[in-house]
């Protein structure tokens, strides 16, 4: 790791689409003086075979959404290790179409998605350290736990078959793990699940359960002689998440997708994020695209 470089790459984790399918997060182990707060703000667009929630049983949806993801993280002193917590609200406007038993679900909706909630520890390789501690910090191998939770509180109408919020708990326990090859290049991967709890409100007053999703992403990141402007490009394959809708089981859930990722500095403390994505293949749908351009404010931490 670069001195100075901290601070383009510690939100990465919560700077994910809001579809949880699409997310692919580099960098998302960095360390950061404790005490750093971040403000972000992200803005996206996706075209494509989505849907919010992966259990909706549509036929042959697509989707044009506009997304504005605000959020905050901080870094903290985890019992001497480093860590963060943080949260994301995505608001979300879009239109959606397909079909349900050759009935037309065409709707648009505008709203908040169910927000996210995070904390993080890097238990291996990345210790709680002040402002003036970082200048001498290098990373070597990280390992990390982070855990994500999705809040039941978004937009929802049981009346209604596409919501922004999914009406239900979800829990997203992650390990990772980042080794720097040098200090241009590091490689990362993480390994997670999803785990959701049950919606007894669904459209038609039916009862929806979902077993875990599991996930695998892939990352190298390279950082450029002025320590604030790096590029990733990532790979990530999630499978699993069979959902019962009323008693019938649907068939389990399978996507390939990979990104590349663009981090531009501003202005001390300033950045921008530029992010491609697309789904290679998916059972959640084919060949869609997410688009976002993120801004993050960076300030404080311990002297």
């Amino acid at each position: 790791m670069v001195p100075g470089n901290w601070r383009w790459g510690v939100v990465a984790a919560l700077l994910g689409a809001p579809l949880a399918a699409q997310e692919l997060q580099p960098r998302a182990l960095q360390n950061a003086p404790v005490g750093t707060n971040f403000v972000i703000v992200a803005t996206g667009y996706s075209h494509g075979n989505l849907l919010v929630d992966p259990a909706l049983p549509i036929e042959d949806a697509t989707a044009d959404v506009w997304s504005v993801t605000p959020g905050f993280v901080r870094s903290i002193d985890a019992f001497g290790l480093n860590g963060r917590v943080g949260v994301v609200a995505p608001f979300l406007t879009g239109q959606w179409k397909g079909s349900l038993a050759g009935t037309d679900t065409s709707t648009s909706r505008t709203g908040f998605a169910d927000p996210r909630l995070q904390l993080a520890v890097n238990f291996l390789g990345a210790p709680a350290l002040t402002r003036s501690e970082m200048r001498e910090y290098r990373q070597s191998t990280v390992l990390g736990l982070e855990l994500a939770v999705g809040v039941p509180v978004g937009q929802y109408y049981p009346e209604r078959l596409i919501n922004l919020g999914s009406h239900r708990w979800s829990f997203q326990p992650r390990l990772g793990f980042s080794h720097a090859v040098n200090t241009r290049l590091t490689v990362e991967a993480y390994a997670g699940a999803t785990f959701f709890t049950t919606n007894g409100s669904f459209y038609g007053g039916q009862v929806v359960t979902q077993k875990p999703f599991y996930e695998a992403q892939a990352h190298a990141v390279f950082v450029t002689r002025n320590p604030g402007l790096w590029f990733a490009g990532s790979f990530g394959y999630g499978w699993g998440g069979a959902a019962t809708i009323g008693g019938v089981p649907k068939d389990p859930l399978q996507n390939v997708r990979a990104s590349v990722m663009a981090r531009v500095p501003l202005a001390p403390g300033h950045g921008l994020k530029l992010v491609y994505i697309n789904g290679l293949t998916t059972k959640l749908g084919t060949d869609f695209d997410t688009f976002q351009l993120g801004y993050q404010y960076a300030f404080g931490g311990r002297p």
